[in-house]
Parts: C-alpha cells; structure tokens; sequence
C-alpha cells in the first residue's frame, strides 16, 4: 500500500537525517604554527629557608696591638653551621601548540555533540523533493502545499540533542504534518446516530452516492455486514433503478448476507424505493436504512437533480460518498463536487489494499473538509475497517 509515496517519503527522510547530523565545515588555519622548543633548564639560585637567618661571613682576625691590661680582649665570634639545601627540580616544559589536524577533530566533536541547526538553505532541495513526491502521488496542490508549510516550520531551526535519533525525529515531523491534513474538526461516529435515532423510535438513514463503476454496491454490502457485526439489524433499499443488474446485484448480496431488500422495478423513482424502505423499515422495526442509489458522473445533470430529490425525499443521517482510491486526484474532485450539490457528510475509500500512491487518501478530508469514515481493504464483506490516521502513517512509514 502506497509503495510509491512510501519510497519518497523514506528518501526524504534520510536526506534530512544526514543534513542534521552533518559536520560543521571547519577552516583550515591561514598560518602554519611554530613549534615553540622547550627551555634549557635554568640553574635555580638555592632558596633559603625562611627560618634560618643568614649571617654576615666572619671577619678575618686582625692582629691588634696588647693594651694595658686593664681592659678585657673581645670574646670570639660563633660562626653558624652552614645549612645544604637540596637542589630544585627543573621547571617542566613548556607544551607545544596543538597542531591544525588535532584542533579539527575538537571542533568535530563540540559539533557533533551540539549537532546542527537546519536553515532554508540545508532543506530547500529536500523540501522540493518532498512537494515532488507528493504531487506525483496524486497529491490535490492544496493539500500538497500544506504538507510541504507545516514541514518547513517544524524542521527550520530544530537543534537535535545528544541522546536523540535523528530518523526519528524527522519521521515525527512529516508523520505530524501528514497527520493534520488527515484530520478535521468535523466527527462522525456511526453508532451514535442509531443509538439516537434508535431512541426516538425511527431508523437511522444512510445515503450512499457516488460515481458508477468504483465498486458502491459492493463496499454497501460491507456496510451492512459490518452493522450486522456490531448487533444492528439493516434493511437494504436498491434504489439504482438506472444501471441494468443494479438491483440483482444488491439482492445477491443482500442473500449472502441474509438481509432484506427493498426495490421495485428497474426505471423506477428511486426517490420512491427510498420512501418505501423507510417506512418499512419503520414498521418492522429495523435499526438502519443502507440506499444503494446509481452511480453518476458529476457532470451528468439530470442524475445529479435525481440524487438531490432522493436526498429531500429520505432526509438521511449520514450522506456518504464512495470512492475508488485508485483514481487518486479524480476521487478528490468527485467527492468535492458532490459536496457541493448535496452535502456530503463522509467518505469511504475502497480498493485501498491496490493503492501504490495514496493521494486520494491524504486529499479527500482537506479538499471536502469532511472525515474519511472507512478503508475498503479487500475483496471480501469482511474488508472494510473503520479509518484511522495511524493506519495510514504506519503504512507509509513501515520498514
């Protein structure tokens, strides 16, 4: 799933990752350093300790001439022992200048420790490469451009730390920009409209339209089976009265499933094979009303007008659009243009499980503004998940 748009994404993400963890370019140093020799040790003149007090040298005895004797001869001098002092050691050399080679590995490893800052200039081809990526995957521009500002603004500026992962962290910002586009103010939980419509005593009504040939009928089918596992009781309405073997194939499926359907006769009002399925479903006491309408360009007026009565007539709960992952950008504007002429309240992408490219899957909610309420995986009833943004990211990140 989503192969294509899966490999950009991963070489953007390793392309970021080595601009974050590259070396800051050091300059060589414009002179050569000299060598400073070490000092010839200097004979170091013998302190004196502060205790012992020096002594003038004493004086040659001089031969004086005998007084009388009545005056007494000057007692001698004491000479004081003379003190050895041991020799000091020599002082320790003086280093040599670190060279050019040592001083780049220091600044290779304050950088590496400090990692760097991403500016405009380290992301700009990288960030073309991503708006690329995306709109080769059928990406809508809008949406593209999106993806590509809010990338921009988390990574300009981002310093990473010591202990952090560089792959991870940028898989964390396009995982978050890839996610806000997933997302919408607008929710919708299915269950809760036919517990509230179960308590006022009515059935809830769903409504699915689309155009013809993306799989309606059968990811309707799904629907039901799907109601069914969660303990719901639905009745079916084949209100696609236009396209030959419309109705056969809801019953077929209606069958396998052991569900009832509504319908009357091919070229009949499918506005009234709504009507019918609802008030029957209100007198049997059903939990839900599925519409299987016909499928219809967006530029075919006459069934456009026919889609908006069957709308007026049912006034459903829940008006889902149905479409093929597939076509990519084409799904996109026929959920847009159908939004426009009836309101549509919710999406289902089927043939999701074939879909190498997924720009219909991150388009469709940004474009509509409304969710993307199920996946359609596989060929089976059992194939059709309720949407979650993490499955999208995980298949897009997965190793």
């Amino acid at each position: 799933m989503f192969e294509k748009l899966k490999q950009k994404l991963k070489k953007v993400v390793e392309r970021i990752t080595k601009k974050t963890t590259e070396e800051v370019p050091v300059e060589a140093p414009t002179e050569k350093p000299v060598e400073i020799p070490p000092e010839a040790p200097v004979e170091a003149v013998p302190e004196i300790s502060p205790e012992v007090k020096p002594e003038a040298p004493p004086k040659v005895p001089v031969e004086v001439e005998p007084e009388a004797p009545t005056k007494a001869l000057p007692a001698p001098q004491k000479v004081a022992p003379k003190v050895t002092l041991p020799a000091p050691e020599a002082p320790p050399a003086k280093p040599k200048i670190l060279p050019p080679a040592k001083l780049q590995v220091l600044r290779r490893v304050v950088a590496r420790i400090a990692r760097r800052e991403l500016t405009p200039a380290d992301v700009e081809d990288v960030i073309w490469e991503l708006q690329v990526g995306l709109l080769e995957s059928d990406v809508a521009v809008p949406v593209s451009d999106k993806i590509i500002d809010r990338t921009k603004e988390l990574l300009m500026g981002r310093k990473l730390g010591l202990t952090e992962d560089p792959k991870k962290l940028v898989e964390e910002i396009l995982r978050q920009a890839i996610r806000e586009v997933l997302s919408t103010e607008k929710k919708v939980n299915v269950f809760e409209l036919i517990r509230a419509k179960h308590a006022k005593g009515e059935p809830a009504v769903f409504v699915f339209l689309g155009i013809n040939g993306h799989g309606k009928t059968t990811t309707v089918a799904k629907f039901a089976k799907y109601i069914v596992d969660h303990g719901y009781k639905p009745i079916l309405a084949a209100a696609d009265t236009f396209r030959a073997a419309g109705i056969e194939q809801l019953e077929i499926h209606a069958e396998r499933l052991g569900l009832e359907v509504v319908k009357q006769r091919r070229g009949a009002d499918a506005a009234a094979v709504a009507f019918d399925a609802i008030a029957h479903a209100k007198a049997k006491g059903f939990d839900v009303v599925l519409i299987d309408t016909a499928g219809r360009m967006q530029t075919d007026v006459n069934l456009m007008d026919e889609m908006k009565k069957i709308v007026r007539v049912s006034k459903p709960d829940l008006k889902i659009f149905i479409g093929d992952a597939l076509t990519g950008n084409d799904a996109v504007e026929q959920a847009a243009t159908f939004d426009k002429a009836v309101g549509i309240d919710g999406s289902i992408l089927c043939k999701m499980d074939a879909d190498a490219r997924g720009g219909a899957a991150l388009s469709i909610t940004q474009v509509t503004g409304k969710p993307i309420l199920f996946l359609g995986t596989g060929q089976d009833y059992k194939d059709l998940i309720e949407f979650d943004p993490d499955f999208l990211l995980k298949a897009l990140f997965s190793d």
